[in-house]
């Protein structure tokens, strides 16, 4: 089976600063990668270049069968089949659970009203909020507006999901409700890409780890290397409890 992302030797700088040097890994699909690292290794960087919110300046990125290095590549159509939750929920105010959902899929697939209700109705169930449908973004806890977040990218019906840092500005009691509808889709088979800080998260859920350090992948591998690092970097990254 062909990986769903292949990056090659990806280098990135913003001005004269590297951000990210010569990154290469690949994500198989039905797997989920966890991607760690201290802040302003190239976590996030390399995420967003995976979903082409920042262009890359030399190597190459296929995605999803999207070779995000061609001159035509079809940023739309990437971004239906890559969804993208980030730390802030980013929801409408002024729309309600069921209304944030359902703006994607009547602006961009052009659902009529009936299918876009039902299915928000049915990705709202699957992150365990059918009962809040009608409530707004300002009467739910930080944890149901990011699950929300992650309900509105799988109304897109993405073939992968990126989730950059979702759970730092979540206490523990919200973080577990996120991790019970990240492991949901694990064990549903969406391949996925989890740039984070916590520890227990990566190992409770990811299957491969890489570990970035100093704009480069400095190791990877399953998650027990986070039981038995190779290198003193991680080590110590490790040791500091970050």
């Amino acid at each position: 089976m062909s990986p769903i992302v292949e990056v090659e030797a990806v280098c990135k700088r913003f001005g004269t600063v590297p951000v990210l040097e010569g990154v290469s890994f690949q994500v198989q699909p039905g797997s989920v990668v966890a991607i760690i690292g201290r802040s302003g290794s190239g976590k996030s960087t390399a995420l967003r270049c995976i979903d082409r919110l920042e262009t890359i300046d030399a190597g190459r990125i296929r995605v999803c069968g999207h070779d995000l290095t061609a001159p035509k590549v079809d940023v739309d159509r990437l971004h239906r089949d890559v969804g993208i939750v980030f730390q802030s929920y980013n929801l409408f105010p002024h729309l309600t659970a069921e209304e944030n959902v359902m703006l994607a899929p009547r602006l961009v697939l052009k659902l009529p009203r009936a299918e876009q209700r039902e299915l928000a109705a049915r990705v709202l169930s699957q992150v365990g909020l059918a009962d809040k449908a009608q409530s707004y973004p300002s009467q739910l806890s930080g944890g149901q507006q990011q699950r929300v977040a992650i309900a509105r990218s799988l109304a897109m019906t993405p073939q992968l999901m990126l989730f950059d840092e979702i759970t730092s500005a979540l206490d523990p009691e919200l973080t577990g409700e996120v991790l019970k509808v990240i492991e949901g889709l694990a064990r549903n088979g969406m391949s996925m890409i989890l740039v984070t800080h916590e520890m227990a998260f990566a190992r409770k859920v990811a299957d491969h780890v890489i570990f970035m350090h100093r704009s480069k992948v400095w190791e990877e591998g399953p998650a027990a290397v986070l039981d038995a690092p190779r290198t003193e970097e991680l080590r110590q990254f490790l040791g500091n409890g970050l």
